[in-house]
């Protein structure tokens, strides 16, 4: 049973180091990304939140999931209590 477990977390921890970005996402998005998320407090929770990124990027609203998502699996973002997420690198680190 141990054995099990521990090759579970292994395995989690090497798709976590593998993440990649989002199909159809530059590095430039990226870039933007993190910069409009650091102008309006490094957090997504509510419409307030997103509203803004997406007018600063450019990028649809599951353009800005899907980077969320791959922060989360990255490392470069958690998740709040509130069902929101912060970023953790870069300027919000």
């Amino acid at each position: 049973m141990m054995r099990k477990t521990v090759f579970a977390g292994a395995c989690l921890g090497l798709t976590a180091a593998c993440a990649l970005p989002p199909q159809g996402v530059s590095t430039q998005d990226i870039a933007a990304y993190d910069t409009a998320v650091a102008s309006v407090g490094c957090t997504l929770v509510g419409e307030s939140d997103y509203l803004p990124v997406e007018f600063q990027t450019g990028l649809t609203r599951q353009q800005v999931l899907d980077i969320t998502a791959y922060k989360l699996t990255s490392g470069g973002a958690e998740r709040l209590a509130d069902g929101g997420v912060k970023l953790t690198t870069g300027a919000c680190a």
